[in-house]
């Protein structure tokens, strides 16, 4: 079992920066790639940005490839997702899920946090 918990989500203005995280816990993490997801009001979620257990490798959706950085730090079981230059339409619950690799989570995710709100703006 793999456990994930969301933070950093918030009100800010456009043009303006969040860094989200999501901390990772369970006796097989270290198996797990990590990714970030959002679903705004009356959409379906959608992929954002996943990272590699090592962080080696990531992979960005297009929306989020000049903006967002997805990273991570193992010795702190933490994934992050710093969010610059953000728009009202980056509003959305951001949730971060656990999966086989960087590409498999994209559509089978095995674990899921429970979202953070990040509402921006204009």
């Amino acid at each position: 079992q793999v456990q994930l918990v969301e933070s950093g989500g918030g009100l800010v203005q456009a043009g303006g920066s969040l860094r989200l995280s999501c901390a990772v816990s369970g006796r097989t993490a270290s198996n797990y790639a990590t990714g970030w997801f959002r679903q705004a009001p009356g959409k379906e979620r959608e992929f954002v940005a996943s990272i590699s257990w090592t962080g080696g490798h990531t992979k960005y959706a297009d929306a989020a490839k000049d903006r967002f950085t997805i990273s991570r730090d193992n010795a702190k079981n933490t994934v992050y997702l710093q969010m610059n230059s953000l728009k009202p339409e980056d509003t959305a619950v951001y949730f971060c899920a656990a999966g086989s690799n960087i590409f498999t989570v994209i559509h089978t995710a095995n674990y899921w946090g429970q979202g953070t709100q990040v509402t921006v703006s204009s």
